[in-house]
């Protein structure tokens, strides 16, 4: 069988490749490796991201889905003020976030933990994520479920999600559970969509 990049224990061979990327000005030198979504590249809804936002002048803010930890890296050097937790299922993923924190300098500030790790009473005053939307509408769906009450009244979610995998569909559903969802941005097929509370 083989592993998604949702597997919490990849069984394909380690096998590290080097992501380079500018993000908001900044240089980033990182490694990525199989079985871990994005394997070799900043992916393109990730780019679109990037692209589309500016960086937090500071806070809490949670990386969720983390990959190999190239938006919790992005973010905690744009913003030196910053506390970011990376979650993830897969374990791989978590490994790689916490070798690229060190790379980056950031690792007191970049905590890359299972999601049962993270402290019950965290309150967080962003979430930035290119979700996982091929675990199936409903995981996802649960997914957001769980963290987006963590936001902060005053806070808010950045996501981008690919229009042929249910973006706009996915605005809606986040209008009908009562937060306010704008569209930040469109661009090479991907939504950048702005989650507020309730």
């Amino acid at each position: 069988m083989s592993d998604h990049y949702f597997s919490a224990a990849p069984s394909s061979n380690l096998r590290r490749a080097p992501v380079k990327a500018t993000v908001w000005g900044h240089d980033l030198d990182l490694v990525s490796a199989s079985g871990v979504f994005a394997h070799g590249r900043l992916d393109l809804g990730t780019s679109v991201l990037f692209r589309s936002t500016e960086p937090p002048a500071g806070g809490t803010v949670l990386d969720l889905g983390c990959g190999y930890g190239v938006i919790g890296c992005a973010l905690a050097v744009a913003a030196p003020d910053a506390t970011v937790w990376a979650v993830d299922v897969n374990e791989r993923a978590l490994q790689l976030t916490a070798e690229n924190a060190q790379r980056v300098g950031a690792a007191d500030r970049i905590h890359a933990t299972l999601p049962a790790g993270v402290p019950s009473d965290l309150h967080v005053d962003e979430i930035w994520s290119n979700p996982p939307i091929r675990i199936g509408k409903d995981a996802l769906h649960e997914l957001l479920l769980q963290w987006l009450p963590r936001l902060h009244p005053t806070g808010r979610a950045v996501l981008v999600v690919g229009k042929n995998l249910g973006a706009d569909s996915l605005q809606s559903w986040l209008r009908a559970q009562g937060y306010g969802c704008e569209r930040l941005a469109s661009a090479k097929g991907f939504r950048v969509l702005e989650v507020r509370p309730h």
